[in-house]
């Protein structure tokens, strides 16, 4: 097994960093300040599209585990191609990509969210709130249903109508101020990357019993992330259409560099 370059090396070293200290000594400060916050939030600022590359999931190892095991498998073949400069310029555009995509849909979403939440103000009835909820919420919420059918046996209470509206603008606001973290889009550039320049190399992947060429484990992933962002369950906190920037991004990237697939293994 060839050694680990540099680049990928410290990138390694300073995610792992910042989740310890985040996680057993800053107790989540960091993730506070320097996760990439909805652009419409009051605590977005412009160096966050950078910091939240640096920052995961506190809940459990899982989430930078997973990460950094992709930037370990695929980065060092990369970086020993481009060079160390390269590389790191790669991950960083890729990160960048993914952060700016994620925010843009982000932004159509809480537009969208934000006249929802108008339109019900102006009507607020039992009936438009159950159909707010379960475009907006999921509708699937145990407190929200006894209220919606409190509701509904109370339409004319002013308290229920001024409950139900403080209940539309707090999903407004929830939506606004929920944090992104993970160097998940760079790592899908990467993979992106390697699936553009080696697609006939065969993987080994778990719980597939066989093993499968990287164009169709990319081609095949990048669908899924499609497929699951459109999706957007309720229940789902994985940023989907951050995965699919960092492909994207990594797509336009190399196609700029007029990359030549000459190695085929």
């Amino acid at each position: 097994m060839l050694a680990i370059t540099p680049t990928v090396r410290n990138l390694l070293i300073l995610n792992i960093l910042f989740f310890v200290v985040d996680k057993y000594i800053l107790q989540g400060t960091l993730s506070y300040l320097f996760a990439l916050r909805p652009i419409l939030s009051s605590e977005f600022m412009p160096y966050q599209f950078v910091s939240y590359m640096f920052l995961h999931s506190l809940s459990d190892w899982g989430h930078i585990f997973s990460n950094m095991f992709g930037l370990f498998m695929f980065g060092p073949l990369l970086e020993r191609m481009w060079g160390s400069q390269k590389f790191l310029f790669f991950y960083f555009f890729t990160g960048i990509g993914a952060g700016l995509l994620f925010s843009a849909i982000g932004y159509f979403e809480i537009y969208q969210l934000r006249e929802a939440v108008e339109l019900y103000t102006q009507s607020p009835t039992p009936d438009n709130f159950v159909s707010f909820l379960s475009h907006n919420f999921g509708g699937g919420n145990p407190k929200l249903i006894d209220f919606a059918n409190a509701f509904e046996a109370n339409s004319s209470n002013p308290s229920y109508v001024n409950e139900s509206i403080a209940i539309a603008k707090s999903v407004l606001q929830r939506e606004i101020n929920i944090p992104m973290v993970g160097a998940s889009g760079a790592v899908f550039g990467i993979l992106m990357a390697f699936g553009l320049l080696f697609p006939n190399t065969e993987l080994f992947m778990l719980f597939i019993p066989f093993p499968i060429k990287a164009k169709y484990f990319v081609t095949f992933y990048g669908l899924f992330e499609l497929y699951s962002g459109i999706k957007n369950a309720q229940s789902d906190n994985v940023a989907h259409f951050a995965h699919v920037g960092g492909m994207l991004f990594a797509y336009i990237l190399l196609r700029y560099w007029r990359t030549k697939k000459t190695n085929f293994y």
